[in-house]
């Protein structure tokens, strides 16, 4: 057995938290540190770490629990009050860059008159990769800058949710072209036999952490249950019903969130979380970024794709936010709040290359397109949100 995982843990822990504390000096939120810590220690310049498979699954639970503590801290009176404005946010979030992905890969190949069955799903698929949405992200960012649960907050995370449903139901689509073992119509009754497990899953869960609480009170096996409800729903979410494990996680921390136990329990698997697998998650993305050579034609392309992944998120998302009656202001940052890509592109990236879907040649500018929108997003962010103050008029940040 190696031990070799001790030390990569060790540098990650260490090189994130500095990274992080640096980028909190020159007013950046921390969670770009722990990014750019992950890109200077990986394969593409110092090579100090590489993806392991201990790293990715540890990178996963960073996931998980970002989301379960993220759904624990929605405002269930808000998202009633923006559930109709992230439906329409998420399907404008996920159109606009269907039809940009599409466009730019199908120019690229100059196929955009006439192109084959293979070109045709191929341009489609890099439409659907950049569809996706890493609310994860987002989520420590705003829940750094104290924002979590504005308007913005709670719109961006009910958006990013039903952009994974959406995202999974278009990606079925395609690959059953490719796939003849997947069908649209399996894919559908799945996703509405969670949903109606999810429901009921709440009403009993709900009932057994109220008597719980009430038992016990703030006792420490009160978190654990909480916890291991997350890791269950996740994982029935994932294996049974093709759905995002973090979609299980969300909706888990958001039946606990109803709970008067809800602080002691998010207060409890935050310290787990921060202090372990949230900054492995960081430091991942940064490692898988591994570009090889690339000649001019292709980083044009990648530059092209990048604007696209952007402009198509701000355009898309924003224009639904201003249907549904947000400010302007409001509506650059619901946009902004949604461009990340991170990990759920790159689940979409990784399966479509599995089933032949999308060529060696686009796989790298995917990638940097990936991880660029995931490091530039946190920073965008500090700049359209507005500072925000306590009491002593210092500005609201939560230790990373």
């Amino acid at each position: 057995m190696s031990y070799k995982f001790f030390l990569d843990l060790a540098i990650i822990l260490l090189s994130t938290k500095i990274f992080g504390l640096f980028t909190r000096k020159v007013q950046m939120p921390q969670v770009v540190g722990a990014l750019l810590a992950g890109v200077l220690l990986g394969p593409t310049f110092l090579n100090v770490l590489q993806e392991t498979e201990f790293i990715s699954q540890m990178a996963e639970l960073g996931v998980v629990m970002l989301m379960f503590t993220a759904g624990m801290e929605t405002d269930i009176k808000e998202l009633k009050k923006t559930g109709k404005a992230s439906l329409v946010i998420a399907i404008a979030g996920v159109l606009i860059p269907l039809g940009g992905g599409f466009l730019a890969a199908a120019i690229f190949h100059d196929t955009l008159g006439n192109m084959t069955q293979a070109e045709l799903l191929e341009n489609i698929f890099i439409g659907v990769i950049l569809t996706a949405t890493s609310v994860s992200i987002t989520v420590e960012t705003l829940r750094e800058m104290g924002r979590l649960k504005s308007p913005e907050g709670t719109a961006i995370l009910g958006a990013a949710i039903i952009d994974d449903i959406l995202g999974i139901i278009i990606l079925t689509v395609v690959m059953s072209f490719k796939d003849s073992s997947v069908t649209i119509g399996a894919i559908l009754i799945k996703i509405l036999l969670f949903f109606a497990f999810a429901i009921i899953c709440a009403v009993i869960m709900y009932k057994v952490f109220a008597y719980m609480g009430k038992r016990y009170g703030r006792r420490r096996r009160i978190p654990i249950y909480g916890l291991v409800f997350c890791l269950l729903l996740s994982y029935i979410a994932e294996h049974y019903f093709g759905m995002a494990d973090i979609t299980g996680a969300y909706l888990a921390g958001i039946i606990i969130a109803n709970l008067k136990i809800n602080e002691y329990v998010a207060e409890k698997v935050e310290v787990a979380s921060y202090m372990l697998f949230s900054p492995v998650f960081f430091a991942s993305i940064g490692i898988k970024t591994s570009v090889e050579s690339m000649d001019g034609r292709i980083i044009i392309f990648t530059i092209v794709l990048l604007a696209i992944a952007i402009l198509t998120k701000i355009v898309g998302c924003g224009f639904g936010a201003k249907l549904m009656k947000f400010s302007n202001p409001e509506a650059l940052r619901i946009g902004v709040g949604m461009i990340s890509r991170g990990e759920v592109a790159l689940i979409v990236a990784n399966k479509g290359a599995s089933v032949g879907l999308i060529s060696e040649e686009i796989f790298a500018p995917v990638i940097i397109v990936v991880i660029v929108t995931t490091l530039i997003t946190p920073i965008l962010l500090k700049m359209v949100f507005p500072k925000k103050s306590d009491a002593d008029g210092k500005l609201v940040q939560n230790e990373f």
